[in-house]
């Protein structure tokens, strides 16, 4: 005899399952306020203008000056000494002193009816522009992987804060019952620097924490299933472990009432019940037509693993998911976009595997009516250096770097800020703090009212900082 929904929320607590789920269920209306006659995205302090995100992240440190930054200077200078003028001092994280300066070896050209400047690397992403909205000033208070990481995730240098995806669930809940509202989708080859402490919630409820997927696998989501080899779980053994986990959900719940994780766990086991029935067919990308799986790139090795996630994000966003990171890179020396050795040679490969999956997605979700409601943000940690690693490497620039949005409130074709000549440093920087706002902005909520109270004090994304970028909204 199976294990019905009904048994399993009643086993699940003797009730106490069932507080859970009508938690689940009510939370919208606690965290927001009614959304306005006509308006279906709500909004939790205004109208808001995106229901859904997919954040595509490049881990490593995209090199603005090899991808959107066009600097001519750097051509006219290479092969001498970089010299910024005055006293300045100029410091690398892991080179020599004698810095050089070294010139893009990647053709640039300008797109689109903006003019938007895009280099070879990314040929496909070139014909998106007019869709794109470019921050060409984004900066970091560090130029360490592992921090500036953090940092983009988090508005925080140090581990211990939720991220955006955390905040995001917190403040607005649910779309759906049956899939996460937080899907993280590593790199086939690993997780990125911080490992999993780029999607933790911290501090918020546990719930609120990424879910990790990874569709290359065999169980892309772990634990869901029971292994094949586990031929002792019957439906009995079933209702058996469900019994005397209900017993000892009581007795931890007399004995901490204020501890959030045990309301975490359950409502985890509840949404993996719901998921055994509904991830299986939101990860079947077989179902998608032959032309569709072609424009992300899944016939075609080195765009086929991050062209099959984009793929997936689009599907999961369909279907009621509220935020999806996507990562591009591992941590790691290689196979990213920390390209200390040699930016010819190291750079086009994992450009490659993301340019035709990236522009797909815009081009995707326009024409399925979901850039009405959907916004992609295009980010990376920090920057590269304007001068040479070695003889053709670039190190890490906390000073200056690029990152785009696109989709809904999104004015396209434009550009906020900008750096230096010679992409080392940004003329007028755009903090994390800055692109958080914006987001949360756009998603109706103000940055400065979603709190949550923590070790005394009133915790923010955007801790004491950000403002929104109102030039980039539509």
């Amino acid at each position: 005899m199976s294990l019905t929904r009904r048994d399993l929320l009643l086993n699940l607590g003797s009730g106490f399952g069932s507080l859970a789920l009508a938690h689940l269920l009510g939370r919208n209306d606690l965290r927001a306020e009614p959304a306005a006659a006509g308006d279906l995205n709500g909004g939790l302090h205004h109208r808001a203008r995106v229901k859904r995100v997919v954040q595509l992240f490049m881990n490593g440190g995209a090199s603005p000056m090899d991808t959107f930054d066009y600097k001519p200077r750097l051509s006219e200078l290479a092969g001498q000494k970089f010299d910024p003028g005055g006293d300045t001092k100029v410091e690398s994280v892991t080179g020599s002193p004698g810095f050089k300066v070294l010139k893009s070896p990647f053709e640039f050209k300008q797109y689109g009816q903006s003019g938007r400047w895009v280099s070879s690397v990314f040929p496909h992403m070139a014909r998106c522009v007019d869709d794109l909205a470019f921050l060409m000033s984004m900066s970091s208070k560090t130029n360490v992987h592992g921090p500036a990481s953090y940092m983009q995730n988090t508005g925080f240098v140090l581990p211990g804060f939720p991220c955006m995806g955390a905040w995001i669930g917190y403040g607005l809940g649910n779309l759906t019952d049956n899939l996460p509202t937080f899907v993280v989708m590593p790199d086939a080859k690993g997780l990125p620097y911080n490992n999993q402490g780029n999607f933790s919630a911290a501090f918020l409820p546990v719930k609120h924490q990424g879910t990790i997927i990874r569709p290359h696998l065999a169980d892309p989501i772990a634990d869901l299933f029971p292994p094949k080899s586990a031929s002792f779980i019957t439906p009995d053994s079933e209702r058996d472990g469900q019994t005397l986990l209900a017993a000892a959900n009581r007795a931890h719940e007399a004995r901490w009432s204020g501890d959030s994780r045990l309301e975490a766990r359950i409502a985890s086991y509840e949404l993996a019940a719901r998921m055994q029935l509904s991830a299986p067919e939101a990860l079947d990308v077989s179902r998608e037509t032959a032309q569709t799986q072609s424009m992300y790139g899944l016939d075609a090795a080195p765009t086929a693993g991050f062209g099959r996630n984009c793929l997936i994000a689009r599907r999961m966003l369909e279907r009621g998911v509220r935020f999806v990171q996507v990562w591009s890179g591992a941590a790691g020396p290689s196979g990213n976009w920390d390209n200390h050795a040699n930016i010819n040679t190291e750079l086009p490969p994992i450009a490659l595997a993301t340019d035709q999956p990236c522009a797909a997605l815009v081009q995707d979700l326009k024409a399925r009516g979901m850039f009405e409601d959907t916004l992609i943000v295009w980010t990376t940690e920090f920057g590269r250096m304007p001068f040479s690693q070695g003889a053709a490497g670039r190190d890490h620039n906390a000073g200056t770097f690029v990152s785009w949005l696109a989709g809904a409130g999104i004015k396209g074709g434009v550009a906020h800020g900008q750096s230096d000549e010679w992409a080392w440093k940004s003329l007028q920087p755009t903090w994390c703090y800055d692109l958080h706002a914006t987001i949360l902005h756009l998603m109706g909520i103000d940055h400065t009212k979603l709190t949550y109270r923590f070790n005394g004090a009133n915790r923010r994304l955007t801790d004491v900082h950000g403002e929104v970028i109102k030039e980039i909204l539509a």
